[in-house]
């Protein structure tokens, strides 16, 4: 697994469970980081991670209102928490970072949905992200 993929990886995990907890993810995943502080490449996993989940804060309404318009019949709210947390990384990397081609930020959240969330969620991951990416690349 690439250090990009882990740190979507530890995005995820921080966005999720801030989210289930009414908590900072900065703050968890600054913590979480010190407990790995002692392992080789946790500088690249976790500085990159920071970005995503500061990012992810920052524009929280922004990318939330994009889920929610084009989610079709799902609310925010009736979404799995997981695929809340991959989404909402996924469409900051998608919207914000140019580094990152959407194709590869839609895979990446589609194959974390393969490995934590349901059976569905893959297809629902991949329809719903590749919908604001369209969308943001017809402006």
């Amino acid at each position: 697994m690439s250090s990009r993929s882990k740190s979507r990886k530890r995005a995820v995990d921080a966005v999720f469970a801030a989210d289930l907890r009414k908590i900072s993810p900065i703050k968890l995943l600054d913590e979480v980081a010190e407990l790995y502080a002692d392992r080789q490449n946790q500088d690249e996993i976790f500085g990159y991670a920071r970005r995503m989940v500061l990012g992810v804060v920052e524009s929280n309404q922004e990318i939330d209102d994009l889920l929610e318009t084009y989610s079709l019949d799902w609310s925010i709210d009736r979404m799995p928490a997981v695929d809340r947390a991959i989404l909402r990384v996924a469409v900051w990397e998608i919207l914000h970072n140019d580094e990152v081609p959407d194709a590869v930020a839609i895979n990446e959240a589609v194959e974390l949905a393969k490995e934590i969330s349901t059976d569905d969620s893959p297809a629902f991951i991949n329809g719903l992200l590749s919908k604001i990416s369209a969308t943001r690349s017809a402006k």
